[in-house]
């Protein structure tokens, strides 16, 4: 059997450790690690050696009796989330580490949520109970109030086919044919034993260990349970199914896509098909390997169940579907701030996007943007943190050194009316027409895209390409520039000319006609909000409602609890960020702050935004509402907010 498995905790709470000790308990490595003494076997880059933290998602492939199981030691800081999320979706068990110590903390529950989405069957393993402070009642009390109530610890429930009363009764309650056997006092190890873990699978239930990662304490127990309680049921009879993960670069700048395949089979030199775009794209596979750490070693074929990578794929992108797979991931974890990349005028600005290129293709959320107003290259960040861990990869993998300017929040426009926009583009010898409807759309859809316009006025390719045109990529808005989003477009007509239209005049009509479009549709700016859960001692509760109404949030009743209190709300990234820091220090370190993002709502500030961004919309050279007609062979250019009445289609 197959099984890919994930590591996920908060930093620090020993998540990398216990993955080291996996692998030396099933012989996978012959010395084991230690992060403090930077030599772990999936810590593989210097960065994360000498900042003691797991940057990038990494696996290992270790043996236990009859399975092979791939392993994935996870980022545990929540700047490297997104990098996180990404190996989310391929793991068929996640096993979630908690301090013994610490406790739940923030990110946990992010990482918990996270699971929930994915529906991945998830273990927990309670760590350092070898450590002076450790409480474990404490943490599994936490883990019931903060995670889910339905965990059952099984560090001593199982003997020779023996399962405690507890245990019995807890499966029971989660299956409703064995609680009538279990009321009539029935019982049978092995019926019990399937309900488990088909509960396991289904996310109704979740085990919980303890033990000492470093101490070597309950990994062996752990692993027996492990093995025991998962099962996976891959086809490798069927046609060719897989998920793209992950995108490296290798040593020799090859592209490295990385792949979990969920049916069927892929042998070398297969041509493997993918959508991109607007387009069926067929590559042949000219390489496969199979990853153990740092080392590969080169195969010929892979089955179902199996993760590996392939060399000769050179656009698919992490989240894309393969072969039958058609649908593609779309990743909750969305970067909320953005910076400026900084370099010496004397280095090459093609030099130095491409190089920030590469790294967006082996991390999406990175969203490289070059800005040709402001003649800057622009990336989208989680935090600080990872500015300055990018900045050092650039300067090890490229031999560039750059900086970052302050962080700012990524801000967005939408629509708050229906407006049809009309776009016209005619020099000599070019022709395209399109009119548009944009009307507003629910609240974090993105910019959907559908036609109402009959092939008898413009034919089904042209129409795709309209739609091509308006999701290629993100279009700016005309308040401060920022990407559009939460709208609807509707082609209602187009007009194409059979002698002179070319597939570029409709992208030039369409952009025109989108534009056009949001000035008459009252646009607003939206920016990023976040969802919070204070926690802190009930002294403070007056100062924090303070807070949060100052900063423009929302909170719902606050929960006390003896002492302290739990105050869960919504406000603005902008003004919240770096209220996390501000907590700590009046809380004396006793307070605690989870964010989790909740999507883009009206901006609380709208008109100082616009003012302090200095977008002029009449002055951005790729973006304009205005159209070209043709008259006695000479293009000649009709203002916007006349170019209705030289529609030809309203003729």
């Amino acid at each position: 059997m197959k099984k890919t498995i994930g590591i996920l905790a908060h930093v620090d709470s020993g998540k990398t450790t216990f993955a080291e000790q996996i692998l030396y308990r099933t012989n996978s490595i012959r010395n084991r690690g230690r992060v403090d003494h930077k030599n772990t076997f999936l810590d593989l880059h210097d960065i994360e050696k000498s900042r003691g933290i797991t940057v990038f998602s990494e696996g290992a492939i270790f043996q236990y009796k009859d399975s092979t199981y791939y392993l994935i030691d996870t980022p545990g800081h929540v700047d490297f989330s997104s990098e996180m999320e990404r190996a989310m979706a391929v793991m068929d068990v996640a096993v979630v580490i908690v301090s013994a110590v610490d406790g739940v903390q923030a990110h946990t529950e992010t990482v918990w949520q996270l699971l929930r989405h994915y529906k991945v069957p998830t273990f927990i393993f309670i760590n350092k109970v070898d450590m002076i402070n450790a409480n474990v009642e404490m943490v599994l009390n936490d883990i019931k109030t903060k995670l889910t109530k339905d965990i059952c610890t099984i560090d001593n429930e199982f003997g020779e086919k023996k399962i405690s009363e507890e245990l019995k009764e807890f499966i029971a309650e989660n299956d409703e044919e064995l609680l009538e056997k279990y009321l009539e006092g029935f019982y049978d190890y092995n019926l019990w034993i399937f309900s488990m873990k088909k509960a396991i699978k289904e996310n109704k239930i979740f085990p919980c260990l303890s033990g000492s990662a470093l101490q070597d304490v309950g990994i062996d127990s752990f692993l027996e349970r492990l093995d025991m309680l998962t099962f996976t049921e891959y086809n490798d009879k069927e046609e060719f199914s897989g998920l793209a993960y992950k995108i490296r670069y290798d040593e020799k700048g090859n592209r490295v896509t990385h792949i979990k395949i969920d049916c069927g089979i892929l042998n070398v030199k297969d041509e493997l098909k993918y959508i991109n775009g607007n387009e069926i794209i067929s590559e042949k596979i000219n390489e496969i390997r199979v990853y153990n750490g740092s080392k590969y070693k080169i195969v010929d074929k892979v089955a179902a169940g199996e993760l590996f990578a392939v060399v000769g794929l050179s656009k698919v992108t992490a989240g894309q579907g393969l072969g039958t797979k058609k649908e593609n991931i779309n990743y909750e974890i969305v970067p909320t701030l953005k910076s400026k990349v900084i370099f010496h005028s004397s280095l090459n600005i093609k030099e130095v996007l491409s190089k920030f290129k590469i790294l967006e293709a082996e991390n999406p959320s990175l969203n490289v943007i070059w800005n040709e107003q402001l003649h800057e290259i622009q990336v989208h960040i989680m935090g600080v943190i990872q500015l300055e861990v990018l900045q050092q990869i650039v300067e090890e993998r490229f031999n560039l050194k750059v900086e970052f300017g302050p962080c700012e929040v990524l801000y967005k426009e939408t629509i708050t009316k229906a407006a049809k926009g009309y776009g016209h583009f005619e020099p000599l010898k070019h022709y395209a027409e399109v009119h548009l409807l944009l009307e507003p759309g629910e609240r974090n859809t993105g910019v959907t895209f559908k036609s109402e316009c009959h092939v008898d006025n413009l034919p089904t390719g042209y129409q795709n390409l309209v739609g091509y045109y308006i999701q290629e990529r993100e279009h700016r808005g005309i308040l401060t520039g920022s990407g559009i989003t939460d709208i609807k477009g509707t082609l209602l007509i187009g007009r194409a000319h059979l002698k002179h239209t070319s597939g570029g005049d409709f992208r030039e009509a369409t952009l025109r006609a989108l534009r056009q479009g949001l000035e008459k549709a009252e646009p607003k700016v939206l920016e990023p909000y976040y969802k919070f859960k204070i926690e802190v001692e009930l002294e403070h509760m007056g100062r924090v409602i303070s807070d949060i109404q100052k900063f423009y949030g929302i909170f719902e009743d606050p929960i006390i609890r003896e002492n302290k209190v739990i105050i869960r709300g919504r406000g603005p990234v902008a003004t919240f960020m770096n209220y996390g820091m501000e907590l700590v220090s009046f809380s004396k370190g006793k307070g605690s702050i989870l964010f989790r993002y909740d999507g883009y709502d009206f901006c609380h500030n709208e008109s100082e935004v616009i003012v302090n961004i200095g977008y002029n919309k009449n002055a951005d050279i790729e973006y304009t509402a205005n159209s070209i007609f043709c008259s006695k062979g000479q293009g000649y250019v009709v203002e916007a907010d006349k170019a209705e009445e030289y529609m030809h289609c309203l003729r």
